[in-house]
């Protein structure tokens, strides 16, 4: 398919403005002004159209397929926060009016939003203080633990290590070694962090420990007391990774039982748009004794009831983000909360782990369960029975593509053989949840009797098997006829 550039025709317009009595040529400064037209292209409106009605078509999304992404929680965001988030009030205010003088008195509703949003958050985690600047998951994954560094030199304490179990998420040793830790390791028992291995580890020269709980197998960690316990023995501190907490969500508050830390994917757990959808939103709650380190300026509500921008941070770890994060992206957030309610949040984390539990037990006796009890929000299968036949769980992956369906996350975690990670969160309907189940199982019984045809799969894309690792190598940025 060509590019829109590649398709541009000299002289072809689809917009027809008005004459304008000055152009920009006679109002702006002559250093200000392009030498030459900017290179768009031109075309038709209906060009415009069609060609990204195409591209539309090419695009996989959740809005016209099931998306059952293990650890990653694609579901289905309501169109009325699109409505929400598009009124004039907040889409027409410049991100920086609140900071200049005057500039409070014309933002009160869109500081109160803030406010408002990490107020709601407070609750649903327990925590007692949040920023809404993080960009982004990884991103606020690197500012607890700044936090947490911080801290730390506040107390003069010598740390160096950040603990991380070998389920985690693979931003959690990433973000502790960007933020210069040494990574310490720890070996799982019976799918959950073990106590005992976290305490072989456990001195003075240890920051935090980094948990998803429940974890990427989709199992509560039973251990918690435990892990705080020893936690707190050495003056560490717990994070909790919140990109699962769509499967606690108004049945745990994660402060109350132990957590300093916490960042939440609100474009996975809240309703917001996630990956091309996005962008994305990665707030960040804390503890009591993490309060006076939080990124700055933080809104405030005043005495007299009204809102403003609070510098005055002496200990702040200061911006982790321009202007004040991804606004609208936790707009949404708001109104999702808003519309749900306590009953309805706790609902949805009910459903959750109700369609889990449903897909493993339909998908047991076809695909190993190496952890074969009650999960959360998501399970881990594996696909090693399928060996005998040459056939892997990338090859299933591949031929539920076929079916129409998303592939479920693979290879993933690490420390499961031919691992395949499903999570069908709480949008999807018991029809979708059943045809899903009758499509893989009859892959994996033709798996056994044709298993060259599965490894053909996909035979019905635009595109077949590629050599991933030499695409990623090669990329070719441009078009090529």
């Amino acid at each position: 398919m060509k590019t829109v550039f590649a398709k541009s025709v000299p002289g072809r317009t689809g917009v027809l403005p008005p004459k304008a009595d000055k152009t920009a040529r006679d109002m702006l400064p002559q250093n200000l002004l392009r030498a030459r037209r900017p290179a768009l292209p031109e075309l038709s409106e209906l060009d415009v159209v069609r060609h990204y009605s195409r591209l539309s078509r090419l695009n996989y999304g959740v809005d016209a397929n099931f998306y059952p992404l293990g650890s990653c929680t694609m579901k289905y965001n309501p169109k009325f926060i699109e409505a929400a988030v598009n009124y004039r009030g907040f889409t027409d205010t410049h991100p920086l009016l609140a900071q200049v003088d005057g500039g409070e008195a014309l933002t009160q509703g869109n500081l109160e939003a803030i406010w408002l949003t990490e107020q709601l958050l407070q609750e649903v985690t327990g925590m007692r203080a949040f920023t809404m600047q993080p960009m982004a998951g990884a991103q606020g994954e690197l500012t607890g633990i700044l936090l947490i560094a911080a801290y730390h030199r506040a107390k003069g304490n010598k740390k160096s290590k950040i603990i991380c179990p070998d389920a985690a998420h693979g931003t959690n040793p990433a973000t502790a070694a960007l933020a210069g830790y040494e990574v310490v390791n720890i070996v799982s028992k019976d799918g959950m962090v073990d106590p005992e291995a976290l305490a072989a580890v456990l001195d003075d020269s240890v920051a935090g420990l980094m948990m998803t709980c429940p974890n990427t197998l989709g199992l509560f960690e039973q251990h918690l007391p435990e892990i705080v316990r020893l936690l707190r023995s050495v003056d560490a501190l717990l994070y909790y990774d919140g990109a699962n907490f769509n499967a606690c969500m108004g049945r745990l508050r994660v402060g109350d039982v132990g957590f300093d830390v916490v960042h939440l994917n609100l474009h996975k757990t809240m309703g917001t748009p996630h990956g091309g959808g996005g962008p994305g939103s990665g707030p960040v709650g804390v503890s009591e004794r993490l309060i006076p380190f939080l990124p700055g300026p933080r809104v405030v509500k005043k005495a007299d009831g009204r809102f403003g921008l609070n510098h005055d941070l002496p200990q702040s770890i200061g911006r982790v983000a321009p202007f004040y994060g991804n606004f609208g992206v936790y707009l949404k957030a708001l109104a999702y909360i808003l519309r749900c309610g306590a009953e309805g949040l706790s609902r949805a984390t009910d459903y959750a782990v109700l369609n889990a539990n449903y897909l493993l037990a339909r998908l047991r006796g076809h695909l190993d369960i190496p952890y074969d009890r009650i999960c959360m929000h998501e399970f881990v299968a594996s696909a090693s029975k399928l060996g005998e036949y040459d056939v892997h769980a990338l090859d299933l992956a591949k031929a539920l593509l076929d079916k129409g369906y998303h592939a479920p996350t693979i290879y993933f975690p690490l420390i499961v053989k031919e691992c395949l990670m499903f999570e069908p969160t709480e949008t999807e309907s018991k029809e979708m949840l059943d045809a899903f189940c009758d499509d893989l199982i009859a892959i994996c019984e033709r798996a056994r009797t044709d298993p060259a045809g599965v490894k053909a799969a996909p035979v019905t894309l635009p595109v077949r098997r590629l050599d991933e690792t030499a695409a990623a190598r090669n990329m070719i940025l441009t078009e090529v006829e």
